[in-house]
């Protein structure tokens, strides 16, 4: 098995938003925000090598959406889906499998895009999208909350062309890649576990998007049962601090990885370091 960290870019976020009831007198020094109240957030994927598999997770948001659209999230750094996984040696056809955590547009967007004939298109040609039965049911006919993070556009297309794999329970995937549901902050959130060489590593997606949301407290205002997110955070803990489990951070700027510790606080970071040092 090999690991390839896969940045397609970034985006800015309302760092209100992005951190719900905890003040900003508090969180901002564990996480900047600019003159607007914007936080940068990293849109980082993860290619996952086995045999003749080369399994994706999540794709960022792709560059299809027109300007008026981008114009709220302000993408911003110099890299692509493209470029990275381009850089790493690979091209889109060679990309076998993909797991999408969940249908929100930052982690999706990137699943299709435009072809010659300007068709929405699997941007993947020879993959498979394995994306949780409970997301996919939610993304037809979303809450008010979240509808505007549901792009038809970009999976409806992926079902058309025969490219889905439903997954309605937790499972082992792939040899070493068990799939985990959490669902509080939005219904079937797919967390892949990897296992590497004696350790696992944990695709963090919206459950942990970054360092500054390990302590309890800090949910996004995202999230629809922030209630069920405390509930999925317990759970995820008991295993991960028990275990020695390496979170990956999706949307840390600043962090690729930690490990984690029990406190008389609770369950804080222990180490952070880049993916690089476990490779």
């Amino acid at each position: 098995m090999k690991l390839y960290k896969i940045e397609t870019g970034n985006l800015k976020l309302d760092g209100g938003a992005m951190f719900g009831v905890v003040p900003k007198v508090i969180w901002q020094v564990l996480y900047p925000a600019d003159e607007n109240n914007l936080c940068n957030w990293a849109m980082r994927s993860l290619l996952v090598e086995i045999n003749n598999r080369k399994i994706l997770i999540d794709t960022g948001m792709g560059s299809k959406q027109d300007k008026k659209f981008f114009r709220h999230y302000y993408p911003n750094g110099n890299h692509s889906l493209e470029k990275s996984l381009n850089e790493q040696g690979f091209y889109f056809k060679d990309v076998t499998d993909v797991i999408i955590t969940h249908l929100h547009f930052d982690h999706v967007g990137g699943a299709v895009k435009y072809n010659s004939n300007n068709e929405l298109v699997p941007t993947f040609p020879n993959a498979t999208y394995h994306i949780s039965k409970a997301q996919w049911d939610m993304s037809l006919n979303p809450n008010r909350r979240e509808r505007a993070s549901f792009l038809k556009e970009n999976y409806i297309p992926l079902m058309e062309n025969n490219v889905v794999n439903l997954i309605e329970k937790e499972c082992e995937l792939f040899s070493g890649i068990f799939l985990k549901i959490f669902n509080g902050h939005t219904s079937g959130q797919i967390i892949p576990y990897i296992n590497y060489k004696n350790q696992t590593i944990v695709f963090g997606a919206d459950l942990f998007p970054s360092t500054a949301h390990i302590p309890m407290p800090y949910i996004m205002g995202y999230d629809t049962r922030p209630l069920i997110t405390l509930k999925d955070r317990e759970r995820f803990f008991d295993e991960a601090v028990k275990n020695k489990h390496i979170l990956f951070f999706q949307h840390d700027l600043y962090n690729e990885c930690c490990t984690l510790k029990n406190t008389t606080r609770g369950v804080r970071v222990k180490e952070i370091f880049a993916l690089n040092k476990i490779l």
